[in-house]
C-alpha cells in the first residue's frame, strides 16, 4: 500500500507548488477579463486565479503575474492605468474562443477581432463586455496587492451586471444552470463542464440536534 504524499511548501521550487495547487484546487471558474489599452484597443484575457471574494461591497479577485522581466502584461498594467476592467464569465459555447485570447498577442492587436468575439458598450464604467458570454461583471479596482515573484492580486468592485435573457429568474435572482453551462479550469490543458448537481442542505444547529434525536429514537 503506497504512503500518503505529503510535501513541505516552504521547500517546494516556485513551479512545483503551481503544479500541485492548480491540479488540486479544481474546478476553477474563469474570468475572460476586458480592458482598455493604449489608443482604446480593447484586450481580454484569460484568468483561472478568480474567484468572488465578498458580496457588500461585492468584490472579485484576480490573480495576476508579470511577465518574466518583471514588467506588467496587458490586462495589469489597463487596470493600473484606467481603474476598470470587466469580468467575462465563460460556458461551453465560449470555451474555445476564450483559449484563443490566451494567444500572446502584441499590445495592439485586439483578442476580440481575432477570436470572432464583438463588445457591447458597458454602462457603469467605460470598458465593453462580450456580447456571447453568458454573464458579465463590470468592476471598479478597489485594491492591489502587491506580492512577491511578480505576482498581484487584484481586487475589484462589482458595479454592473450583464447575463444572457434566460440564465436569471428576475423575481427570485435564481441562476438557470441548465441553461448557463458554466466551464471550469483543471491543470494543464484539461477544462469541464459543471456535470450534474446534487442537493445538501445546510441545517441550523437545532435542526442537527433535533435529527440526532430521531435517530436515536
Amino acid at each position: 500500500m503506497s504512503e500518503p504524499f505529503k510535501a513541505d511548501f516552504t521547500a517546494l521550487a516556485p513551479q512545483d507548488r503551481y503544479k500541485l495547487l492548480c491540479s488540486l484546487v479544481v474546478p476553477r471558474p474563469i474570468a475572460l477579463v476586458t480592458t482598455i489599452g493604449p489608443g482604446g484597443v480593447v484586450n481580454a484575457a484569460p484568468f483561472s486565479f478568480f474567484n468572488v471574494f465578498a458580496e457588500d461591497p461585492a468584490l472579485v479577485v484576480l490573480g495576476l503575474q508579470a511577465r518574466p522581466d518583471g514588467s506588467l502584461k496587458d490586462t495589469a498594467a489597463h487596470i493600473r492605468d484606467t481603474g476598470v476592467f470587466t469580468v467575462n464569465l465563460v460556458d461551453e459555447a465560449l470555451a474555445e474562443r476564450m483559449n484563443v485570447c490566451a494567444v500572446n498577442f502584441p499590445p495592439d492587436t485586439s483578442e476580440l477581432d481575432v477570436a470572432g468575439l464583438m463588445a457591447s458598450p458597458g454602462v457603469a464604467i467605460p470598458v465593453p463586455f462580450i456580447a456571447e458570454a453568458v454573464a458579465a461583471l463590470e468592476c471598479r479596482h478597489y485594491q492591489t496587492i502587491e506580492v512577491k515573484n511578480g505576482r498581484r492580486l487584484c481586487v475589484g468592485e462589482v458595479v454592473f451586471l450583464h447575463a444572457r435573457a434566460g440564465i436569471i429568474d428576475p423575481n427570485r435572482l435564481y441562476v438557470n444552470l441548465d441553461v448557463y453551462k458554466p466551464v471550469a479550469r483543471l491543470f494543464a490543458n484539461l477544462y469541464a463542464p459543471l456535470g450534474t448537481p446534487f442537493t445538501l442542505v445546510r441545517k441550523t444547529y437545532a435542526e442537527w440536534l433535533a435529527e440526532g434525536r430521531d435517530k436515536a429514537s
